[in-house]
């Protein structure tokens, strides 16, 4: 009960923030801009780097990256800050304010999903995913790039790489919290089971949330269509991609 007397409105704002601030979609804007019209009426129709390399090309795309996780950069940092001041002054365990940081990118990534700004149809939320994992664990983000590097190196379908590493986000969020921080201890912050299951469950949530949006792009997998990524940008946009 003191934890909601104490984190209910910030919880609003930061919800509301992040997702006005996730609303941003760097690829509608930015196509746009180099006078190319919308990004959705172009390729795949998803506003998002994968669409931006193949429809704009690679400049484009490295744009649309570093404006997606920049855009969660600016909801997480000044929750985490924010909420770390409000353990602190309350005596709560400083781990508390890690919901902060999943609430801000949460909201984020569905603002960058259905952005308020262009009618509720945005991207498929990788890159806010990434940058949230980023910037909550570092250690995490590690492991799931390395494996997302993986199996696109191997198979050179982003789609495919982004739904495995959603798929392992979860289970190396408890493994890392579980068998590191928790059993062994390696940082003191009052981590309790409740939190390990807390952290996983949301970690859950999050990659499916990814998961789902890429529905059509696991049926193409598993029929054998799905395309795989060329660093060319392609003459004629072809509606069939779906990163």
């Amino acid at each position: 009960m003191e934890y909601v007397q104490v984190f209910w409105w910030p919880v609003l704002i930061v919800a509301a923030g992040s997702y006005l601030l996730g609303s941003i979609n760097s690829a509608v804007i930015l196509s746009r801009l180099m006078g190319r019209g919308d990004i959705r009426t172009m390729g795949s129709g998803n506003a998002g780097t994968t669409n931006m390399l193949r429809s704009v090309g690679k400049g484009a795309a490295v744009l649309t990256l570093f404006f997606d996780a920049l855009k969660c950069v600016a909801a997480i940092v000044p929750t985490r800050i924010w909420f770390t001041y409000l353990c602190s002054a309350n005596g709560f365990d400083s781990h508390i304010a890690n919901y902060g940081i999943y609430i801000a990118g949460f909201f984020c990534m569905m603002g960058h999903i259905f952005p308020l700004y262009f009618k509720f149809k945005g991207g498929k939320g990788v890159v806010t995913l990434a940058a949230t994992i980023a910037l909550l664990d570092w250690r995490v983000f590690l492991i799931c790039f390395a494996i997302f590097a993986i199996v696109f190196f191997t198979s050179r379908m982003m789609s495919l790489c982004s739904v495995i590493g959603c798929i392992c986000y979860p289970i190396v969020t408890f493994c890392m919290i579980f068998f590191v921080d928790y059993r062994m201890g390696m940082v003191d912050t009052g981590i309790s089971l409740g939190y390990v299951i807390s952290m996983t469950v949301i970690a859950a949530v999050l990659g499916a949330v990814v998961i789902l949006k890429h529905r059509s792009n696991i049926q193409r997998i598993c029929n054998g269509t799905e395309r795989k990524v060329s660093f060319h940008k392609e003459k004629t946009p072809d509606s069939a991609s779906g990163q």
